[in-house]
């Protein structure tokens, strides 16, 4: 499913040496590494602030925390994600409301959305937490405006979408579902798009730590301040606690990781959406694609929406023999993985939010549809053809 090794072998120079820089400096926590780690990442992203963070759970923590989320808020999001976009919620005192999802992109669903505002519990809501899913911004369009008319929060869950963008002028339809990378005047980025947004840089990430690691991203300088205040215990001044905050900040060797890694994520990214036009050729070449959105007899390809640049963090099917699927291609030592096999509201430890099942059909049916096939960039083309071969011998 993912083999990192291929990305650490040719950058083991680079890393050790940037590693050992750390432990000759001392630099363990914050410090110089992360700061300069901050400091390219905010340029990259187009955003005035960028602050690391200990990890993608708590970076979702402190960006909620930041914009003021409190006890009595409620915060609307997705059904459909991992489980931390939800927990960060309850964390930060406030509910969590869930609305269903498209299930084209699997993204939250703006008309689900613009639903519950307009229902009995809106009133509660004080900010909404799209998740850009998978590698793919969420309808930006329509969320910044649902926020303008309802005077709401937009905080980014933009744990998988390192370099993705909206408003890509170079993102257009095309036979294959991805578009090409011609454009030289990028779209905005995810991170630069709500009034903040938290990243992952979990292992499995397209731009990846060597352990846990996070970033909140946002334009606002108050946000910011509150953000670096409460990832170090709520101090301003050593040993001066304003606020209750938490231990949630980056370590020196990651940030010197993650620096190093910086400089190749676009060359990544790129490789990715090479990938992502390869499986979608070999999938129309076997025959094997249904229009969708949902399938019968053969699979539906994920797709980029037009105007936007998918980075394809994973590259999603979705078949109605989903769980037989899985099994043939372990047997043919195939990776794959499914995210996410129980939608939020089923999960145990979330019963108390209320929603049983049915509530959420759309993100209840993509549950026990969709798989995510091998998709990183060094892997090859005889790979990727073995992938579809396998499949196509199964649904044969």
């Amino acid at each position: 499913m993912l083999d990192l090794k291929r990305q650490y072998r040719p950058l083991h120079d680079e890393l050790m040496a940037a590693i050992g820089r750390v432990l000759e400096n001392q630099q363990f926590i914050l410090g110089e590494p992360v700061t300069a780690f901050e400091n390219a990442a905010a340029a990259q992203l187009g955003v005035a602030h960028a602050m690391g963070c200990s990890s993608g759970t708590d970076a979702l923590w402190l960006a909620l925390a930041a914009a003021g989320i409190q006890a009595g808020d409620a915060v609307l999001t997705t059904p459909f994600s991992f489980f931390a976009s939800t927990s960060a919620i309850l964390r930060a005192g406030a509910t969590p409301i869930l609305a269903d999802i498209e299930p084209t992109t699997f993204n939250l669903d703006p008309q689900a959305v613009k639903t519950v505002l307009n229902g009995p519990r809106g009133a509660q809501v004080k900010a909404i937490l799209p998740v850009h899913l998978f590698g793919q911004c969420a309808d930006w369009a329509a969320f910044s405006q649902i926020g303008k008319q309802h005077g709401l929060k937009l905080i980014e869950d933009a744990a998988q979408v390192w370099g993705a963008e909206w408003n890509h002028p170079g993102g257009h339809a095309t036979a294959n579902g991805v578009s090409g990378d011609r454009s030289s005047s990028p779209g905005r980025k995810a991170g630069a798009l709500g009034d903040a947004a938290a990243f992952s840089f979990y292992p499995t990430k397209n731009l990846s730590a060597a352990g846990d690691a996070g970033m909140v991203t946002t334009n606002s300088d108050e946000l910011a301040e509150r953000v670096r205040m409460l990832r170090q215990h709520g101090m301003r001044r050593r040993y001066y606690h304003d606020e209750v905050g938490w231990n949630a900040r980056l370590d020196g060797i990651q940030g010197a990781i993650l620096g190093v890694k910086l400089n190749y994520i676009e060359g990544w990214n790129q490789a990715r959406r090479a990938l992502a036009r390869r499986y979608h050729a070999l999938f129309h070449a076997a025959g094997l694609v249904e229009a969708g959105p949902y399938p019968a007899h053969g699979i539906i390809l994920p797709h980029e929406v037009p105007g936007t640049r998918h980075v394809w963090h994973q590259y999603v099917v979705r078949t109605t023999r989903r769980d037989a699927l899985r099994a043939f291609l372990t047997e043919r030592k195939i990776g794959s993985e499914i995210y996410y096999p129980v939608p939020l509201h089923m999960q145990e430890a979330l019963k108390s939010l209320g929603y049983p099942e049915g509530s959420f059909p759309q993100a209840e049916r993509a549950a026990r549809e969709v798989l995510a096939l091998p998709i990183f960039p060094e892997l090859r083309e005889d790979e990727q053809q073995t992938v579809v071969a396998a499949i196509a011998d199964f649904l044969s």
